[in-house]
């Protein structure tokens, strides 16, 4: 992989992690366009997700501090329910990544079928939140449980993480602010957890991912960090403002788009 496909693939993992259109699924259909093996995909795909998980603590960084200092109070508080809350949600994506890593791993290898199949679903569920009035409601540990359950199945490629979570929160008539907030906190673990243990089999192996050159990782992390930071932002104010059918549309255009392409390819 060369700096400049690193350029092009971190900008796309960038914007695309917050706006409702799958990261994964772009990263997909731009792996196989540049014509990046799967190999230095997998590893990049960890190295640019962990940096738009930093630009997540950087746009939330007052929402972290005042939980964190919530916590250290060690007594039942808001910042105790929200963690629990937090951890109730990763309990379905870490069963997944526990026990189906292998078959998670071998959907990401450019099948551009499948991207655009999921991408579809997740026009669909783009689409239907926008619908959902009276999103007045907290998120309960029952909401949080829900929410995570559509977090698991965003690991598919084409399934937009935050579309899936978001439109869900929505659905359930959850507050726009609160599910916004809740939905980009709650990836925050898992995405660390899982970078840290893809990092150890790099340094276990490195041989094995020999096409992924230092200056690739560092301006493909730096292009994420940046393009996710405005994404996150921007995002905020899409869902205030019930902008969602707009990604719904694109997400349709570009999931039939893969479709026929795999078709004719």
């Amino acid at each position: 992989m060369t700096w400049i496909e690193a350029l092009i693939l971190g900008v796309i993992q960038g914007l695309t992690e917050f706006l409702p259109v799958s990261s994964s699924g772009h990263l997909e259909m731009g792996t196989v366009l540049l014509g990046v093996k799967s190999e230095e995909n997998l590893l990049f795909a960890v190295i640019v997700h962990a940096a738009t998980a930093l630009s997540t603590i950087v746009v939330f960084r007052k929402d972290i501090a005042e939980i964190i200092a919530g916590l250290f109070q060690f007594r039942w508080n808001d910042s105790w329910d929200f963690a629990l809350k937090i951890i109730i949600s990763m309990i379905p994506v870490g069963i997944v990544g526990v026990f189906f890593e292998d078959e998670i791993t071998a959907l990401f290898t450019g099948n551009l079928l499948l991207v655009g199949s999921m991408l579809l679903v997740t026009s669909a569920l783009l689409f239907f939140s926008h619908f959902k009035k009276d999103n007045e409601k907290p998120v309960s540990k029952a909401y949080a449980l829900i929410i995570g359950l559509a977090q698991a199945v965003a690991i598919l490629p084409g399934i937009s993480r935050s579309g899936a979570t978001i439109a869900t929160g929505l659905l359930l008539g959850v507050e726009k602010n609160k599910i916004t907030r809740f939905s980009f906190l709650m990836v925050l673990i898992p995405i660390m957890g899982a970078s840290m243990l893809k990092l150890k089999d790099y340094f276990e192996a490195p041989a094995a991912h020999e096409g992924l050159s230092g200056p690739s990782m560092v301006v493909g992390f730096l292009a994420a960090f940046l393009a996710g930071y405005v994404a996150c932002k921007w995002m905020i104010g899409i869902v205030r403002k019930g902008k969602l059918t707009y990604f719904a549309a694109y997400c349709l255009v570009i999931g039939l788009v893969a479709i026929i392409s795999q078709i004719w390819m």
